[in-house]
């Protein structure tokens, strides 16, 4: 490390005084000339896509933004709004809620995509190691509240399937979701359709994003409905709200000294 210059280093942006450049354009250059996902790419991967990549981008950004105040994510900026904390302190209590079971499917989704990808194994052999490795559910299919199908899913795919005949993706990742559909509903004996989870995670498979970064593209569409949310609930009022009602009580499993 020769200076202070050195103890950070980034490839992202170069500024001086009168000058930003955001991945070596001039911001200026990019205000009022690329989308917010266009953005979102150039920032996270370093080049700019096409308009058509982009287009398909932005329809999994919109998809994911918002699933309603039972969402714990949600339920949390709301809460936090009547409890006195600021938008930015609501956005980051929810954001932080936005882990490996309430938000990381998706990234788990892709992952998964690409392992299946890349073997010669059965699917169901593929899917079976997966579970022994994280659990019996497998990431971005099944819906416990929307059934038979989250409606959200056929549309993302029917674009997918567009952008393949086009020659925008390939649509190897959409392949190897419904051939994992496939093998649910067989093991199931009923329908499994994929959710909002696994239909994003295709889009982000099908345009090279690493899982790693499903999550946080996850954590930036869902933060425009917990803004909104935390907002709406500032017009609302009321104070130290908790996730139920007052004259509602919790189940008590604990010892009855009145009773012994």
């Amino acid at each position: 490390m020769s200076d202070v210059s050195d103890w950070w280093s980034t490839g992202i942006i170069d500024m001086a005084p009168g000058q930003i450049r955001l991945r070596g354009h001039p911001i200026e250059d990019l205000i009022g000339a690329v989308s917010f996902p266009q953005m979102i790419w150039l920032m996270t991967r370093g080049d700019m896509p096409s308009e058509p990549k982009a287009k398909l981008f932005e329809a999994a950004l919109v998809a994911a933004v918002d699933h309603g105040p039972q969402a714990p994510s949600i339920a949390a900026a709301r809460m936090a709004v009547t409890c006195g904390l600021s938008l930015n302190g609501a956005m980051s209590s929810a954001v932080n809620m936005l882990d490996d079971v309430h938000g990381g499917a998706g990234e788990q989704a892709v992952d998964l995509y690409h392992r299946i990808e890349a073997s010669s194994a059965e699917m169901g052999a593929v899917l079976d190691a997966w579970r022994a490795e994280h659990g019996r559910f497998i990431p971005g299919f099944g819906h416990r509240f929307h059934k038979p199908v989250d409606p959200r899913a056929p549309r993302l795919l029917a674009l997918v399937d567009e952008a393949r005949t086009h020659g925008t993706v390939s649509g190897k990742f959409a392949a190897v979701a419904r051939s994992i559909e496939a093998t649910l509903a067989a093991e199931k004996g009923k329908p499994v359709p994929m959710n909002i989870d696994g239909a994003t995670a295709v889009i982000f498979a099908e345009l090279g994003f690493p899982a790693s970064l499903a999550r946080g593209l996850f954590c930036l569409s869902r933060g425009v409905g917990i803004l909104s949310h935390a907002y709406e609930q500032q017009q609302q009022g009321g104070r130290n709200k908790g996730p139920t009602p007052p004259e509602y009580r919790w189940t008590y499993t604990g010892p009855n000294p009145i009773e012994d």
